[in-house]
């Protein structure tokens, strides 16, 4: 599929899927060691068309097309700039993953296969949209982390192409809704310690995640 039908695509369902309202939220995906292509600003992502997307370069300045580059795209820039492996970056605000963030994050790990597949899940601290203290909250998960919460935001999520990013963020809010709901019901099993590390050896030895071993989950 060509390169900007399926990023349209995957707009769309980030838009169906709710994960985005209105205006929210942008995308991107690294064209090379120069260019990513980017959603503009002020476009709802239910209605992008391949027409409206626009190329910037590494310093977020517009390099083809005619709309605004999104305001956060200084996070997709921090990414790019510090993970040569991540080729698309999805930032979005889905419901349950922004209440988590919101309030507790998720305290403990609990469910294996979130482990394997997104691995360490930071709370990343409060800073205010558009400016660069965002993408600074950012910087002390960022060599590791697959998917990140912001504070009172949202969440973002990177990945080797455009589908691998957008399922972990799929993965990510199935996983915030799911927590949601446990810890409505009762209180939750979290995983032991011995059961982590087993997850984190695998996630690392078959998934080829990378572990922070510095921080606790």
């Amino acid at each position: 599929m060509p390169m900007k039908k399926e990023f349209v695509n995957i707009c769309n369902k980030l838009y169906e899927k709710e994960f985005v309202a209105a205006y929210d939220g942008n995308i991107s995906v690294r064209l090379d060691s120069e260019k990513i292509l980017v959603t503009p600003s002020g476009k709802n992502k239910g209605e992008l068309t391949e027409q409206d997307l626009v190329v910037c370069d590494m310093d977020g300045k517009l390099i083809e097309g005619s709309g605004k580059v999104s305001t956060e795209v200084k996070i997709h820039l921090l990414v790019y700039s510090n993970r040569p492996e991540i080729n698309s970056v999805v930032h979005c605000h889905p419901v349950y993953s922004t209440a988590l963030a919101s309030t507790i994050g998720f305290e403990v790990p609990v469910f294996p296969e979130v482990v394997l597949t997104l691995g360490k899940i930071p709370l990343c601290s409060y800073a205010t949209p558009s400016t660069e203290a965002l993408p600074e909250s950012m910087l002390p998960y960022i060599e590791y982390a697959n998917v990140f919460l912001l504070q009172n935001h949202g969440a973002v999520s990177v990945g080797k192409n455009l589908k691998d990013a957008y399922y972990k963020m799929e993965k990510l809010e199935h996983a915030a809704k799911s927590y949601c709901i446990a810890k409505s019901v009762g209180s939750l099993r979290a995983l032991s310690p011995s059961e982590l590390q087993e997850l984190y050896d695998i996630a690392e030895s078959t998934y080829g995640l990378r572990i922070d071993k510095r921080n606790k989950y």
